[in-house]
């Protein structure tokens, strides 16, 4: 029995995988132990005179086995194994013994051996059944084990590679972060000069205007200076006469037009010096200024400028102008700009309705249509209005919704920035007012009752 213990314990430490793991030259010596009590067996079988003999070699054997299985780490894995079987080695070693040396006793008690002997197979089978379990268990813990293992391995890849994605998306964000900035540097600078733009394209549009309006006072300068002139001559006549009372009269007409002579020649310095600051960059300093008197001045030199761009333009201007409005402390050049731009934008709207009239072949709407825009003021308990109107093409609802966005335009290109009512409605939100649009468009027919209306909101 002892040696059949032997020969199962060094078949396992041989196909054992820890044994390979610790020394891989105890696999062979592991096989040539099992060789040789496979022949110790055979010769114990065959021979009776040996089988004594060869017991307690066996007995030997398997007292070393247990001793190294707890003390020889190439044994270890045989501690379970030792574990179950030492009862039933210890039971044939003692049966032995006392064959040997005490026969009666044995013969004696040969019965209680046996059962002995029972029991510890009984204990044999129940070990291995229980190691049988644990195995499994172990087995499925070493399973679970590696897959955590290989997850843990994969999770670390991926791990790592998410590390190296974030450094490189970080290198890649910071890379487009700084170019934002810079783009939005430039952006600043274009704005900059896109304002600028905007500013010296509303100045080209009032220079034909201005033109128009200064010619009237320096015409009256030139006429009265001739006049002047004239009257100087006859003066001189008179006093050769000595006739005083013409010579007062004389005189008295000379100091009405000298009077005339600098009315408009501060009228035509009053134009120059509005051109002049609407072309410079703005100071942003409120001043009181005459709100109906800058109404006023900037309508006929928008309606000017384009009459003088185009000769067959033509609009009715009605303007209604409440005189409690009087003076406000607003920025004049910036107010002055917003005025302009949406009372062109009203005038190029009536002129494009009454080109698409024409276009259509309805001729006798066209005929009836009379171009008009609207400019009225009016003090209100919190602020003043200014209201632009014009009967033009009017404004659908999706072109309401974007007009103050920058860039935007109806206009065909070359005829608008789409700086003017965006800009327009900037200069409003820094005086702390609003600027509102009201429209109505049908797209039944051409022409058919079409408005817009631009409301100007300034608290006072």
């Amino acid at each position: 029995m002892d040696f059949i213990l032997l020969i199962i314990a060094f078949r396992y430490l041989q196909t054992h995988e820890q044994t390979k793991q610790v020394h891989p030259d105890w696999q062979t010596i592991f096989f040539k132990l099992l060789v040789a009590a496979c022949a110790l067996l055979v010769i114990q079988i065959s021979f009776q005179t040996t089988r004594s003999f060869l017991s307690w070699i066996a007995h030997a054997a398997t007292l070393y086995i247990v001793y190294a299985a707890y003390n020889k780490k190439e044994f270890s894995p045989l501690k379970h194994f030792v574990y179950a079987f030492f009862p039933l080695v210890i039971v044939y070693i003692f049966q032995d013994f006392a064959q040997l040396m005490a026969p009666v006793f044995y013969e004696t008690y040969e019965a209680w051996f046996e059962t002995a002997e029972l029991f510890a197979w009984i204990w044999l089978v129940a070990q291995f059944i229980i190691n049988r379990k644990q195995r499994k268990a172990l087995e499925l813990e070493r399973i679970k084990a590696a897959q955590q293992e290989l997850q843990f391995k994969q999770s670390q890849k991926l791990k790592d590679a998410l590390e190296i994605q974030v450094a490189e998306r970080t290198a890649e964000i910071t890379a487009q972060k700084e170019a934002l900035e810079k783009t939005l540097h430039e952006l600043k600078a274009m704005q900059s000069q896109l304002i600028q733009s905007e500013k010296m394209a509303s100045l080209g549009e009032l220079t034909a205007g201005i033109a128009h309006e200064i010619q009237n006072p320096l015409n009256f300068v030139t006429n009265f200076s001739e006049l002047n002139k004239e009257l100087l001559d006859e003066l001189k006549d008179e006093l050769e006469k000595g006739d005083l009372d013409e010579i007062r009269a004389i005189v008295s007409d000379i100091e009405g037009n000298e009077d005339k002579i600098i009315h408009h020649g501060k009228r035509a310095d009053a134009i120059v010096k509005g051109m002049l600051q609407h072309s410079r960059s703005s100071s942003g300093v409120k001043e009181p200024t005459d709100i109906n008197e800058l109404a006023d001045e900037y309508l006929r030199l928008s309606y000017h400028g384009l009459r003088a761009k185009d000769k067959s333009f033509n609009a009715s201007m009605e303007t209604d102008f409440d005189e409690a409005v009087g003076s406000v402390n607003v920025v004049s050049q910036e107010i002055g700009r917003v005025i302009l731009n949406l009372v062109n934008n009203a005038f190029y709207a009536v002129a494009e309705k009454k080109r698409q009239l024409e276009k259509h072949g309805a001729s006798e709407v066209a005929n009836k249509y009379k171009p008009t825009v609207w400019l009225s003021t009016k003090r209100g308990v919190n602020g003043i209005e200014i209201r632009v109107k014009d009967n033009g093409t009017g404004m659908p609802d999706s072109v309401k919704d974007k007009i103050f966005q920058p860039f935007f335009t109806t206009k065909p290109t070359g005829l608008g920035t789409g700086l003017g009512l965006s800009l327009s409605y900037d200069i409003i939100k820094v005086h702390g007012g609003k600027l509102t649009v009201s429209s109505h468009n049908s797209e039944s027919e051409i022409g058919e009752n079409t408005w817009t209306e631009f409301l100007i909101f300034i608290p006072c």
